[in-house]
């Protein structure tokens, strides 16, 4: 989005008028967005989605018929590159953990104030939302009660559980190491997420993942623990620029789009620990 031209493009979708009013009277308050459509469900957001193609969608979650889960999975299945961020008047930790693995880059509670809106999706846009370290920490536990990750990144989720297969100093040794080293394209499509392959176009299976340099890797962790490109810069003592130019790298690396993304990788893979908070 950095590199686009003029506001913003933003489709809003809520089935009641005055949620709809709301988002648009927040939306038009700030010239960096320009609002291009109002949908008041989901199969009119599809339509619209596919028509105006905007660069970000405000969902609302519970909407009659199709609701905002389903309509964000099935956008993302054909506009993979729209932003998506929910709206919910719950901080509901499963509608949350299922929206981001319908594809959504973020969410927003209805009772914030306009300005913390319009701050949250100015970053959004520009790919420098972080996750916050609440949900993240949270999106663990839920990981971890899950089984968590793929049984082909090493033992099956019994085996992880019972430290049958390798603890998880040794899973994340593990992992740094094949991080550094580069798998095949085959390797690398097992390892991602159920949700990133759904969402995204996959990767070809001939392809050879380049390996992640040891800054990259701590880049990584830092943005699944929920570290902004600011923090995450003055913890390496590194420009934010530089810190954006890593992230680049990293999505281009292992094949996926967004940090979202990138902290399910994480957390899937062994690379934080449920200390990590």
């Amino acid at each position: 989005m950095e590199d686009a031209v003029g506001p913003i493009r933003v489709l809003i979708v809520d089935d009641h008028p005055d949620g709809r009013e709301g988002m648009r009277d927040i939306v038009g308050s700030d010239p960096a967005f320009a609002l291009v459509g109002e949908a008041a469900g989901g199969e009119e957001a599809l339509l619209l989605a596919e028509m105006l193609r905007p660069e970000l969608i405000l969902m609302d979650i519970r909407m009659p018929g199709m609701d905002g889960l389903e309509t964000t999975q099935r956008i993302k299945s054909r506009i993979p590159a729209v932003k998506i961020v929910m709206v919910t008047v719950s901080d509901d930790i499963t509608d949350l953990f299922e929206a981001i693995k319908r594809g959504a880059q973020g969410y927003l509670l209805k009772n914030l104030e306009p300005s913390a809106w319009l701050e949250y999706l100015r970053a959004v846009a520009m790919d420098e939302a972080p996750m916050t370290k609440e949900l993240a920490f949270r999106l663990l536990q839920e990981f971890t009660a899950s089984g968590g990750g793929d049984s082909r990144m090493g033992g099956n989720a019994e085996e992880r559980r019972h430290g049958g297969t390798e603890s998880a100093g040794e899973s994340s040794r593990s992992m740094r190491g094949k991080l550094r080293g580069g798998w095949s394209g085959r390797e690398a499509g097992a390892a991602k997420s159920d949700s990133a392959s759904r969402d995204d176009a996959p990767s070809s299976d001939c392809a050879v993942m380049t390996p992640l340099t040891a800054r990259e890797i701590e880049v990584l962790e830092r943005v699944a623990r929920g570290d902004s490109n600011k923090a995450i810069a003055a913890a390496f003592g590194i420009s934010e620029h530089t810190v954006k130019n890593h992230l680049k790298n990293i999505l281009q690396k292992l094949h996926l789009n967004n940090r979202v993304q990138l902290t399910r990788y994480a957390f899937e893979h062994g690379m934080v620990d449920g200390k990590s908070r």
